[in-house]
């Protein structure tokens, strides 16, 4: 598609770069070749749209929009879910187990891999092309009046046309009201006060760990991200909250009190009881709201995951009957069995095996590194490492050297990458010249990282991370667009 790759904060290299293929999913029907070429003439207007890291933080004009189309975010109840990793794994467990309960679900989430449609999904599947495009022209004649009023504002701050994120949101608001949805789960773009999904009110409010990320956007301290992020959880709901430092804890629990929320903390009232490793991922025995939930199969891989898990299921409870009614030990099973999380610690090619993970920042390498030493034991591991220029990068090269033999050093087509001679020195800081590899084309660092995993007929693996930009252009290179 031509939004291949596009994580949020950036334009795609080349705009009108386009693979047919992704117009259409597995078992979607095939799309007409008009509707295709319209779809991404649309992403392209989307995309063209200012990036949601340049206006200063504000609501009005999407909340403007909401207003002028009738609030359709107001048409059904909504989990809305932040943190700083593991809110999207976490936001698709909890539509995974609403799903199953019968439930007709509306998700959002982003950054997407591969296609723009991922970021909106009826019950479970992306939006079809036909039903992105109605909703487009339902909103864009909202959108053009803000983007008029703006135009027209006194205040020069306010003349700033609708981001693509703000025209996304709305696009999936109403997406969801014209479906319908019984229940949304939405998750934030970017921390949570300022956030373009915050005009829709959450009944239950999920705060997966928060650490330091976007500190330019968000602030420098866990207090002033943690105050961002609070702003999801509004008066009268439930609050589901996983596992914080002191500091942010302190901010969560005012924000609470401050708004009349019930508070549910994981390692009070919401845990991880028991979790070892399995074939394919994990077995783990929960403490929801309701009750204890024993030997559920996890298909996803670290123990990161497990609480993700915690936390979605204390959610779901949260929802359908407020944490006093306990879910079915076969919706809890068959819910949690079909989960997937693409771009996650994802294997999308074996011999030689390929993991790729969108880490990004200090935190979520940490986990990686947690969780393939558990689940893994590969005799060999490469790593192939990309990452983006406004991340902090050096403590992610410190966790990742301890479990990788060699580290070959590229880049992705973001205009925001590392350039690959700066980043092998940074490397070969702490790992040293001679376990560091730069080769600047990423299709040929993944060839180089293959070989070497594979060398002297060791069987070995290569793991690609350091940005989601790095995860979705490795599944493409091999072949893996669906998610």
């Amino acid at each position: 598609m031509s939004d291949q790759f596009f994580d949020g904060n950036e334009l795609p290299l080349d705009p009108g770069a386009a693979a047919p293929e992704t117009h259409r999913r597995r078992g979607e029907d095939p799309v007409p070749p008009e509707l295709a070429a319209r779809y991404d003439v649309v992403v392209r207007e989307i995309l063209g749209r200012t990036p949601e890291h340049m206006p200063e933080p504000t609501l009005h004009r999407v909340q403007r929009v909401m207003e002028l189309m009738g609030d359709p975010q107001r048409a059904y109840p909504m989990i809305h879910l932040t943190g700083t990793n593991g809110k999207t794994s976490t936001t698709r467990i909890v539509e995974r187990v609403l799903r199953e309960m019968g439930l007709r679900t509306g998700r959002f989430t982003s950054p997407h891999l591969h296609d723009m449609r991922e970021r909106i999904s009826l019950d479970g599947e992306p939006i079809p092309v036909a039903a992105f495009l109605q909703a487009y022209d339902d909103v864009l004649p909202f959108v053009e009046m803000v983007d008029a009023e703006s135009a027209a504002s006194e205040d020069p701050g306010r003349r700033v046309r609708m981001t693509y994120f703000e025209v996304v949101a709305a696009l999936a608001f109403a997406a969801f009201a014209d479906s319908p949805v019984d229940v949304a789960v939405v998750e934030v773009g970017l921390g949570g006060v300022w956030d373009a999904t915050s005009v829709a009110d959450g009944v239950v409010a999920v705060v997966t760990p928060i650490s330091l990320d976007h500190t330019r956007l968000l602030g420098s301290t866990l207090e002033e991200i943690a105050t961002e992020k609070a702003g999801i959880i509004k008066p009268g709901s439930i609050a589901v909250v996983g596992v914080q430092e002191s500091e942010a804890m302190g901010v969560l629990v005012a924000r609470a009190d401050e708004v009349g929320a019930r508070l549910e903390t994981e390692g009070l009232s919401v845990g991880v009881l028991a979790r070892e490793v399995a074939v394919g991922g994990q077995q783990i025995s929960l403490r929801g709201l309701a009750g204890d939930y024993h030997d559920l199969f996890l298909p996803l891989f670290g123990e990161h995951q497990a609480h993700n898990a915690a936390l979605a299921v204390a959610a779901v409870e949260a929802f359908v009957g407020g944490g006093e009614q306990r879910l079915t030990d076969e919706v809890l099973r068959s819910g949690l069995a079909g989960v997937t999380s693409p771009g996650r610690l994802e294997i999308v090619r074996r011999s030689p095996t390929v993991i790729v993970d969108a880490a990004h920042n200090p935190a979520g390498v940490d986990a990686l590194v947690e969780a393939v030493r558990e689940s893994f034991t590969f005799t060999r591991l490469v790593g192939l490492l990309a990452v983006l220029e406004d991340k902090d990068v050096e403590p992610m090269i410190r966790s990742l050297e301890p479990i990788l033999d060699h580290v070959v050093v590229s880049r992705t087509t973001s205009p925001r990458a590392i350039r690959p001679q700066r980043l092998g020195e940074l490397v070969a800081a702490y790992f040293g010249e001679d376990r560091v590899t730069v080769v600047p084309d990423l299709p040929e660092a993944l060839d180089l990282a293959a070989g070497l995993a594979d060398e002297g007929g060791v069987a070995g693996a290569v793991l690609a991370t350091g940005s989601v930009t790095t995860a979705a252009e490795i599944r493409q290179l091999l072949g893996v667009t669906t998610t």
